[in-house]
């Protein structure tokens, strides 16, 4: 019991913290306020009993700025890749639907792998199910991109249990 203690008492100082950074405003009817409704948001979980069920873990924190920063680099080739075949006097796309493994160990990172492949440019996740993702790609070169698994081994490598490398040949 004093676990699940523990992890409330962290949910609230997260949801607190958080409310506290985005609003950015001190005045005790806002600090009030926040506090109301990060408990309110502890006790409906604890109420649910999904505090302790689930725990997915985000691994060593420093990764995520290096794949974030390894994103931001995708989002920009392929922005400047798709406005090239907007902009082009004749529409050049290929629009594919096809499943791309996925093979991370937990939901939260297959969902942000997913998510990360709908922030890039040209690609929407549709499905996720049976360590699958379902992908709308406007051209072939990005499905085939998405297929080299370079994405995949990103973020399962920050996820921390594969490096970039062990997925080459």
């Amino acid at each position: 019991r004093g676990g699940i203690l523990l992890h409330a008492v962290g949910l609230f100082a997260v949801l607190f913290g958080t409310w506290i950074v985005l609003s950015g405003h001190f005045t005790p009817f806002l600090l009030i306020a926040g506090a109301i409704c990060a408990a309110l948001t502890v006790y409906i979980t604890l109420r649910m009993d999904a505090l302790d069920r689930r725990r997915d873990t985000l691994g060593p924190l420093w990764r995520l700025p290096v794949y974030w920063l390894w994103l931001a680099g995708q989002i920009l080739i392929w922005s400047l890749i798709v406005s090239r075949k907007v902009l082009a006097p004749r529409l050049d796309i290929d629009p594919v639907l096809e499943r791309v493994p996925c093979t991370q160990n937990s939901v939260l990172w297959r969902v942000l792998y997913a998510n990360s492949i709908t922030l890039t440019p040209g690609t929407v996740s549709t499905d996720l199910q049976d360590g699958e993702i379902e992908v709308h790609a406007l051209t072939r070169a990005a499905m085939e991109d998405l297929k080299t698994g370079a994405m995949d081994s990103r973020v399962s490598a920050t996820e921390g249990y594969k490096t970039p490398a062990e997925d080459t040949p």
